[in-house]
């Protein structure tokens, strides 16, 4: 008889294994009463119930016309929601149809499932006179219509609606129809009724089956359907209807149209509950929804969970505010776990000790969140609550990435006991997976009897900002990720004249690399300020309560709020000792793997290979520098511990290890400045020049790296960023580099732009290689044991691809770019384009894993078919099977000798093969121990004892085959990173190479011409360095966006023989000084990093370190104001300058009194003229200054130049932005006032004043007067020094005995003088990203 189709109860037939995942969280049970007699025991939950597969047939007969169900009847006593008009569809008239009904939709009826089932005619057969059905799960079958029970389905003109209803009321949640196209059900189907609704306590939990109407927000049916294709889904019950017609062309399941909503074949069917919006943002209906949702939940959760409230304690019940609390964890009471079921018990005690992360919570296809995660996930993930008293929703495993991603990116505010107080930088995600079947749970409990009911599950991965390592978003985003871990020491150490030392190990998981570093800083912590400033780590991992006030402030003023874990000191902050030790067990147990793991020698020689590292008695070299130096490298190790032991947390501590790149943090080391290999820029100087980031929005529009990133490549842009924030500062280094940017110009520059064009179409291969190389060894979510239903092998295999293909791009386009050595005299060129040198050669790796298998093939089917020679255990396998084979042709020509027929052959039926097709005339000589396994016309099939004894010696050595082709991708992928190092080095080298040709192209971008600066060395001590320029226009204004001409070029000269080392500039407001300051320090960055510079000519001394002090601002955060600020910025530039060095101070004092301010910014000139004797520019509107170092040699007095025309009782002013010697004699501030908008009338007030103002203090005195103004002024710069000499001893604290009231006296005489107040009127600066005002072309306004 053939079978019929699949019993259906008019709805989706996962609503039960629904409701055993709804009920993951409730005790309620309800006994059944009628299981269904088409689920086998193993599949009927104990509170199943059946419902009533056809409502109609209660009161009408299924035989009988009228009464076949149609796809919209339902149960009488309750009324469905429908859209617009919904006619019954008649079936229709018998008739013949041909291939006029192609591509049409209709509905089909099963009388043995006495349902309808809904779909599309694909195509027609002129031969049988039947139609190719695919249905909407896409289960097709052969059918005669004229024979069948059919109902055309018209198409509809109005789009309707999608709706939700159920626990929350008689709100509805509306969505397109479209937007739900290829979206599958979260909140159900594939993994909820798969593998999880076998766990036994949560069937035993199965709240009373509710209507069809109030489960219609559980599940869509067609994914519903597609849930029952899991690993549990059991035997296929469906049946041939009873018609036997019909050719079944495929094993899918139906989604029924019986019981739901529709017009014209289009389903009102419902909103998966947990679905993913792409736009990933809430609508005002949304968010009252979720309002409401977290008002009905909160009084649950007070109600039954009151130790999350003030009786709440962490695992070792400490309470709050105790010295030792842990707020990552919770106690739950006794009486609480024995409440619970397995399946609750199990996410509590996952959830408990990791209350400061969003648990991922694998059941089957899908991640669940419960309880407060639930929250989480519907406010940043856009999911939907589930229908039920606890907060429940998910996702399907393929939309993992996605949403691990968005969580620990997405920035909030941590609950309260958790972390800090500040907005932190993303979420951390617990990733609980898995790590058994049902099946396997069964066979468990059969054979140890395990009283287990649910299956086992693990931590697999946590997932966080600095431990992403792929991502839509990383993938787009090119910018290192870095975690770092830091710890810090007051002790002296053998060093002196640190105030305190700090222990750094920086890590980027993506490209797995590790920066270690230990160094001394002063009180302000300004190394560890500039090395926050040049990474901005996303994640910052440090001893609890071991950091000082001082470096706490620091990392929230130059961090961008970062996510901070604490670490317990020494249990999970390692000291030094522990470390070293933790790292050599890993290496250990990495060498003996790769010892063991190695492949068969092929023709590669693979003898030399770098593998000593990994055995138990080394360590890489870094590491081993660091232990040797002792104190001076146990801070280093011991950050490097913090980092471990985090990372071990997320399954990365050995996948890190085993391909780490390690390096020492640049200028780390006890040594002097001139013995480091760079220039110095600190966090002011990178943030005031704006190097990475405008001051504007924070983005990089604006700024240096924007101007010189023509990167083509990932990698090399995060090169860039490195040159950038390390300019080279020896002589040899710096020329260097400049020839090698000169060699990429002229008659090479084709060359250089096919191979740039080239690399644009590589991935970051950088970060694609750490992930291959991670793979090398299945962990975490990757292990073997860990449930997944997503193809990862086929996914891994097309990034093994990629890095094939890549590698070979670029080796081929290094190839072709080495022509342009005849033409250059670069001799980093010539070392970075020649094999063996910088170049590996890595050409014959190349052939070698080209030869081994297809890659186009491979990359097609997901799937590698190795060729011959080139995997030992494949080989040897294959030959198994030959083997076999040729036994079972040999046995084939002894039976026709032996039957005396020729035409005896082998042919296979179904799935058994090897059937040998004797005559039927032979039958008589048919040995008796023969098996006659079919027959057909003619002829009889048999086996005979030896084809059947050779069939289970080939599927043995198939079994054999297919298990090598499995594992030939690992032991392929642990083949190529026997050359990490080569890898790693020709992705160094395209990097610097893209820099290079990077640099190159920026100078075409400047405005005005461009120059290869002449860097001059030192050949004596006594020689004065230097700084000259002509024509200097700006690194960062560009002439494609303003235009050839728009901006005004100035020569500058500081330093060298018979010229000023300070520039004292004056000017008018908006004149050009801040711009002036910044292009001149713009300018000796580009030259130190080897690029041109825009000007006619430029000659520099190397810089080791640029002091700026700019702009007006206040770090509120971490309880400094404006004035404290600046001059905290100051007292660096104080204690840190040399002669060296490169100072630019920006309107010093204006934060205060004017007295003050003019005291302190006199002081500080003299310190840097005479004392520290380097070169500096500073730009003040005291103009008083300019009178006190009118005669020093040392101090060139300049002026931004304006002309100043008088009117009708009006002066018109003009700025010409040109840098003139000379002193400018008023600030004209009033024109900011006119230009910001204030009413004429207080312009005027305004104008009326200053002028009043002058005649008293100013030149517009008389004669006499003026005289006596200066001789007052002498006396002022007296009295300021003995000032400023007594506040300097006082704050140093060398003069202990020295007496406050002396310098009060001194600062009162200062202020009853007068002379001091009258020279500095303004305090007012305004910014844009390129300085407080713009070398642009004269600019004319008025002032009153």
């Amino acid at each position: 008889m053939a079978p019929s189709r699949k019993q259906s109860n008019g709805r989706s037939p996962i609503v039960n294994p629904q409701r055993q995942i709804t009920a993951f969280f409730s005790k309620t049970t309800t006994p059944s009463s009628s299981p269904s007699p088409t689920l086998s025991k193993k599949q009927i939950p104990k509170s199943y119930t059946k419902p009533n597969p056809n409502p109609s047939s209660q009161t009408q007969s299924p035989s009988s016309s009228p009464t076949t169900p149609s796809p919209l009847q339902s149960k009488p006593k309750k009324t469905l929601l429908v859209i617009g008009q919904t006619p019954s569809p008649s079936p229709s008239t018998i008739g013949v149809y041909g291939k006029e009904v192609v591509e049409k939709r209709v509905r089909v009826y099963w009388p043995m499932d006495k349902s309808w089932y809904e779909g599309c005619v694909k195509s027609y057969d002129d031969e049988s006179k039947k139609h190719l059905i695919q249905y909407d799960d896409f289960e097709e079958e052969l059918l005669d219509l004229s024979n069948e029970k059919i109902e055309w389905v018209e198409p509809c003109a109005q789009k309707f609606k999608r709706l939700r209803r159920g626990s929350l009321g008689f709100r509805k949640i509306v969505l397109e129809d479209e937007e739900m196209e290829n979206v599958e059900g979260v909140n159900g189907g594939a993994g909820r009724a798969g593998d999880d609704s076998s766990d036994e306590d949560w069937g035993e939990n199965v709240e009373k089956e509710v209507s069809e109407e109030e489960d219609v927000d559980l599940m869509d049916e067609e994914e519903a359907d597609d849930g029952n294709k899991g690993k549990r889904g059991g035997k296929d019950s469906r049946k041939r209807k009873a018609s036997g017609e019909g050719g079944k062309l495929g094993l899918g399941k139906k989604g029924k149209s019986g019981g739901d909503a529709s017009t014209g074949g289009v389903k009102a069917s419902v909103v998966e509950p947990g679905k993913y919006r792409e736009n990933g943002v809430f609508n005002g209906f949304d968010n009252a929804l979720i309002t409401d949702a977290s008002e009905r939940f909160s009084t649950r959760e007070a109600e039954k969970f009151p130790f999350l409230g003030r009786e709440r304690r962490d695992a070792k019940r400490r309470r709050p505010g105790d010295v030792d609390y842990d707020p990552r964890t919770l106690y739950l009471p006794a009486e609480f776990v024995k409440s619970l079921t397995g399946g609750q018990r199990q996410w509590w005690e996952f959830k408990s000790k990791h209350m400061d992360k969003v648990l991922f919570f694998k059941m089957g296809k899908f991640y669940e969140l419960f309880e407060m995660d639930a929250h989480v996930g519907a406010k940043e993930l856009d999911l939907q609550y589930m229908k039920g008293e606890q907060p429940h929703c998910g996702f399907p495993e393929k939309n993992f990435s996605m949403n691990a991603e968005k969580l620990a990116r997405k920035p909030h505010f941590p609950p309260r006991n958790l972390t800090s107080c500040f907005e932190e930088q993303g979420y951390r995600v617990l990733v609980v997976e898995q790590t058994e079947t049902p099946e396997q749970l069964e066979l468990r409990r059969k054979e140890k009897g395990s009283k287990d009911k649910v299956v086992k599950r693990e931590i697999c991965a946590v997932i966080t900002k600095g431990t992403l390592t792929e991502g839509e978003l990383l993938s787009a985003n090119p910018d290192a990720s870095y975690l770092m871990s830091l710890t810090e020491s007051c002790q002296s150490f053998a060093n002196q004249g640190f105030e305190r030392f700090f222990g750094i190990c920086v890590v980027d998981v993506t490209t797995s690399r590790i920066i270690l570093g230990q160094f001394g800083d002063d009180a302000e912590c300004s190394s560890l300020c500039r090395l926050l400033s040049e990474l901005r780590p996303v994640e910052i991992i440090k001893p609890a309560k071991m950091l000082s006030s001082e470096t706490e402030r620091a990392m929230v003023r130059h961090a961008r709020n970062p996510l901070v874990n604490e670490l317990a000191p020494l249990s999970e902050f390692w000291e030094a000792e522990k470390t070293v030790q933790e790292v050599k067990t890993i290496y250990k147990r990495i060498g003996d793997l790769s010892a063991s793991g190695f492949l068969n020698k092929t023709d590669l020689d693979t003898a030399n290979l770098d593998v000593g590292e990994y055995r138990s008695s080394c360590l890489p070299n870094i590491l081993s520098e660091f232990v040797n130096k002792g104190e001076n490298g146990i801070l280093a190790l011991s950050a490097l511990g913090g980092a471990l032991y985090y990372l071990r947390q997320a399954f990365l501590d050995e996948t890190l290890l085993r391909f780490a790149k390690f390096e020492s943090l640049p200028c780390s080391d006890f040594c002097e400045v001139a013995k480091k290999p760079y220039m110095i820029l600190d966090a002011a100087a990178l943030e005031n020049l704006e190097i990475f980031e405008n001051s504007r929005n924070g983005d990089t529009s604006g700024t240096l790296y924007a101007q010189l990133n023509h990167c083509v490549t990932a990698f090399g842009k995060r090169l860039l960023k490195t040159w950038l924030a390390r300019p080279l500062y020896h002589l040899e280094s710096i020329k260097e580099r400049q020839d090698a940017v000169a060699g990429l110009r002229g008659i090479n520059e084709p060359m250089m732009i096919e191979f740039r064009k080239e690399l644009s179409r590589l991935p970051d291969i950088e970060r694609l290689l750490a992930r291959i190389f991670s793979n090398s060894e299945a962990n975490g979510r990757n292990a073997n044991k860990v449930v997944l239903y997503e193809d990862a092998a086929k996914k891994q295999l097309q990034e093994f691809i990629s890095a094939l293909r890549s590698c070979e791009l670029v080796a081929q386009a290094c190839s072709s770019l080495a022509v342009i050595l005849k033409n250059v005299e670069s001799g980093r060129l010539c070392h970075l384009l020649t094999p063996g040198k910088g170049l590996p050669d890595i050409l014959p790796i190349i052939k070698h894993f080209k030869s081994a298998f297809d890659w186009v093939e491979a990359n097609n089917s997901g799937r590698i078919i190795p060729n011959e020679g080139v995997d030992v255990e494949y080989d040897s396998a294959c030959e198994k099977v030959n083997e076999v084979e040729s036994s079972l042709a040999r046995h084939l020509k002894e039976q026709r000798k032996l039957l005396g027929d020729t035409s005896i052959t082998y042919v296979t039926v179904g799935k058994e093969a090897y059937l040998l097709e004797v005559p039927d005339h032979l039958r008589g000589s048919i040995p008796q121990d023969y098996e006659l396994r079919s027959s057909k016309k003619g002829f009889y099939r048999y086996w005979t004892p030896s084809i059947k004894k050779f069939l289970g010696e080939l599927s043995q050595a198939e079994s054999e085959k297919e298990l090598a082709l499995k594992s030939i991708l690992q032991r392929l992928i642990v083949r190529f990173c026997e050359y990490h190092d080569m890898w790693r080095q020709l992705i160094s080298v395209t990097a610097e190479l893209d820099v290079l040709i990077s640099l190159a192209i920026a100078s075409d971008f400047y405005e005005g011409p461009a120059c290869c600066p002449n860097i001059l060395g030192s050949s004596s001590s006594s020689e004065v360095p230097c700084l000259s320029a002509k024509n200097l226009g700006h690194p960062v204004l560009r002439s494609d966006s303003l235009g050839k001409g728009a901006f005004v070029p100035n020569d500058i000269s500081i330093g060298g023989s018979g010229c000023a080392s300070f520039i004292l500039l004056t000017g008018p407001n908006m004149g050009g000084k801040s711009t002036l300051l910044r292009q001149v320090c713009l300018a000796v960055i580009l030259a130190q990093i080897g690029a041109d510079v825009p000007a006619e000519s430029f000659k520099l001394s190397p810089v080791d370190h640029i002091f700026v002090r700019m702009g007006a601002k206040d770090h509120i955060i971490s309880g400094q104001s404006t004035f404290l600020t600046e001059l905290s910025e100051t007292a660096l530039m104080l204690s840190s300058a040399t002669c060296n060095s490169l100072v630019a101070l920006d309107e010093l004092g204006r934060g205060t009194s004017t007295s003050d301010g003019q005291a302190i910014a006199e002081s500080v000139l003299e310190h840097f003229v005479h004392k520290v004797q380097c070169r500096g520019m500073f730009s003040t509107h005291y103009h008083r200054l300019a009178v006190d170092y009118q005669k020093d040699s040392k101090v060139s007095l300049c002026h931004m130049s304006c002309q100043v025309g008088n009117g009708a009782g009006v002066e018109e002013v003009t700025f010409l932005y040109r840098l003139r010697p000379g002193a400018c004699p008023k600030s004209y501030g009033v024109n900011v006032a006119r230009l910001a908008g204030l009413p004429d009338s207080i312009l005027q007030n305004a104008a009326a004043k200053s002028r009043e103002f002058e005649a008293v203090y100013g030149q517009h005195r008389k004669g006499s007067e003026g005289n006596l103004a200066i001789q007052s002024c002498d006396k002022m710069a007296v009295l300021i020094r003995s000032l400023i000499n007594a506040t300097t001893s006082l704050s140093s604290q060398k003069s202990a005995g020295i007496d406050i009231s002396s310098v009060t006296k001194l600062q009162d005489k200062a202020r009853l003088s007068g002379g001091v107040g009258g020279w500095g009127f303004s305090n007012v600066n305004f910014h844009t990203n390129l300085g407080s005002d713009r070398f642009l072309k004269p600019f004319s306004c008025k002032t009153m």
